[in-house]
């Protein structure tokens, strides 16, 4: 029998472990939500190695049958395992609803069907479920004062998947993975096979300009999210904004070169901004919408 308390341990170790850019967030909430938080986060590793990439087609379909089943009996009070005994008092604690989870996990299959994007509306759809539920998870467990906060929530999450699409661009084209949708690289003039081959020229830029106002622009949506949220609340999507914004100046400053590796912060580069955000985000913040 896994006591409540080594659940949370475990989910705590795993998100250590493997949760790089996240974990500096989540040191500023307070220790129930941050354990909470560990919960959810450590259900998405799961969820990520479900679909591992060593593993045949059919083994990955068949582990995210059993994910989906172990979140149902979970929800119907039968954890199995740690990190599911965390998530169901979690779950409960701060009433997600289990269709935010069944979402992620849609997401990821979605994964197993396409490596290929037509339209943006269908990256967004890939996007919404794989970063912007995660992002609605978290906002259960914030705490938050007004619906609208969900709003910018998914936004807020879909500008964070952008910037990972950006960010990995080599790595998925290692694993025949085109993220950036179709349409929009025949739009620019750009094609796949220069994609494929790195080719950088005006088109190449002007492409990856574009991804990088869309994020932006999302970005600055999703910073409407934080005065809906308690102060010890709202460092830690704060500081996971900061974070991703930096990696698109970084993109921008680089002349949207995403072929020269993974483009990513140091340690003392993250806690300077953990610092310097959680510091700010302690301060009155205006309110995004002034008539409600």
């Amino acid at each position: 029998m896994v006591t409540l308390t080594d659940a949370y341990k475990e989910c705590r170790l795993i998100t250590r472990r493997e949760a790089r850019n996240f974990y500096y967030a989540f040191l500023t909430l307070p220790a129930a939500k941050r354990r909470a938080i560990y919960a959810a986060y450590a259900f998405c590793r799961h969820c990520d190695d479900a679909v591992d990439e060593v593993a045949s087609l059919d083994d990955k379909q068949a582990a995210l049958q059993q994910l989906t089943a172990r979140l149902d009996a979970a929800y119907r009070g039968l954890p199995d395992g740690p990190v599911f005994t965390a998530l169901a008092h979690t779950a409960q604690t701060y009433e997600i609803p289990q269709s935010y989870f069944q979402d992620l996990i849609r997401g990821v299959e979605m994964d197993l069907a396409n490596n290929r994007y037509r339209t943006f509306e269908d990256l967004r759809l890939y996007c919404y479920r794989v970063a912007s539920v995660v992002g609605l998870i978290c906002l259960q467990i914030f705490g938050y004062s007004h619906p609208k906060a969900r709003e910018y929530a998914v936004d807020l999450g879909l500008a964070m998947q952008l910037t990972n699409i950006l960010r990995d661009v080599q790595e998925d084209l290692a694993r025949d993975r085109i993220y950036l949708p179709l349409e929009e690289l025949q739009r620019f003039g750009y094609s796949e096979q220069e994609l494929k081959c790195e080719v950088r020229n005006n088109a190449q830029r002007r492409l990856i300009a574009f991804q990088v106002e869309r994020a932006q622009s999302l970005f600055q949506s999703g910073a409407k999210l934080l005065p809906y949220l308690s102060p010890r609340s709202r460092a830690c999507p704060a500081v996971l904004a900061a974070i991703y914004t930096r990696i698109l100046r970084r993109i921008s400053s680089n002349d949207y070169n995403v072929f020269g590796g993974r483009i990513s912060l140091s340690g003392p580069e993250k806690l300077l901004v953990m610092t310097t955000t959680w510091l700010k985000s302690l301060l009155p913040l205006p309110h995004p919408d002034p008539e409600q």
